[in-house]
């Protein structure tokens, strides 16, 4: 997967290059380029931003700057005689958008060329965001509704969870399919050694062996806790079974039985 990210403070992009997401551009199985917006402006000042049309406070980011570094970015694979069949994905933080999760991560892991444009200020010129459409898939795409001062921490979030799907970036992928989102649910509580610590002692079932009984205890614990925290994504859920549907109804009603 090639990702390429345009930003005035591509050194705010520097924690890309550790841990996992580090090691897999060290691999190959990642190709990540940041870029100065800043390179593609030719005033002395590398001037990006204009005040706006119609008045009002701040400032726009500036049309032709962001559409030369996108027409960079779409050349870069013709000069390298890579040309891809698939159209490269142009994805524009903003609180505007529909907000990402877990399932577009998936969708957005199989795909070839993402380019993400970090905003600033007001935001870009509303042309460029109109050009764009014509050359890429473009995805507005908000994390949340707040907003931030730029689009370079909403563009770490997304590529840090697009990435690991990539095959090969995650080490153990079963890892991948316990967590939380996956299927709707979220994750069940971890413990590791000592077996009792501080008088809190881990659960007794996930030291018994059985791993039957470990996988149902685990999954009752995913049921409970997404009916306590997040239980409009448990509304959603169409493939509950009749015991699934029972430890949602004990924990809702207040019986802690089934968590013992």
């Amino acid at each position: 997967m090639k990702i390429d990210v345009v930003s005035i403070f591509p050194e705010y992009l520097a924690g890309l290059q550790l841990s996992l997401i580090g090691k897999a551009v060290d691999q190959g199985l990642l190709d990540l380029t940041v870029h100065d917006l800043r390179d593609f402006t030719f005033d002395r000042h590398n001037t990006v931003d204009d005040s706006p049309y119609g008045g009002g406070a701040g400032m726009v980011m500036k049309a032709e700057p962001w559409a030369l570094a996108l027409e960079n970015i779409l050349d870069e694979p013709k000069a390298a005689g890579a040309g891809t069949p698939q159209k490269s994905i142009l994805i524009v933080p903003s609180p505007a958008g529909p907000v990402f999760n877990q399932r577009i991560a998936e969708e957005l892991s199989e795909a070839e060329h993402l380019v993400f444009a970090c905003g600033r200020y007001e935001g870009i010129d509303q042309r460029v965001i109109d050009w764009s459409a014509e050359h890429f898939d473009l995805r507005p795409m908000s994390i949340g509704d707040y907003v931030l001062n730029g689009g370079e921490v909403a563009s770490m979030v997304m590529i840090e969870a697009v990435s690991r799907l990539v095959p090969g970036v995650i080490g153990n992928p079963e890892s991948l399919t316990e967590e939380s989102h996956e299927d709707g649910l979220l994750e069940y509580p971890i413990y590791t050694k000592p077996a009792s610590w501080r008088g809190r002692d881990v659960p007794d079932i996930l030291l018994s062996g059985n791993h039957g009984a470990i996988a149902r205890w685990r999954r009752d614990r995913r049921l409970e806790l997404t009916a306590e925290v997040r239980p409009d994504l448990l509304a959603e859920l169409q493939d509950l079974d009749k015991h699934d549907r029972a430890v949602v109804e004990r924990f809702e009603s207040g019986d802690e039985s089934m968590t013992e």
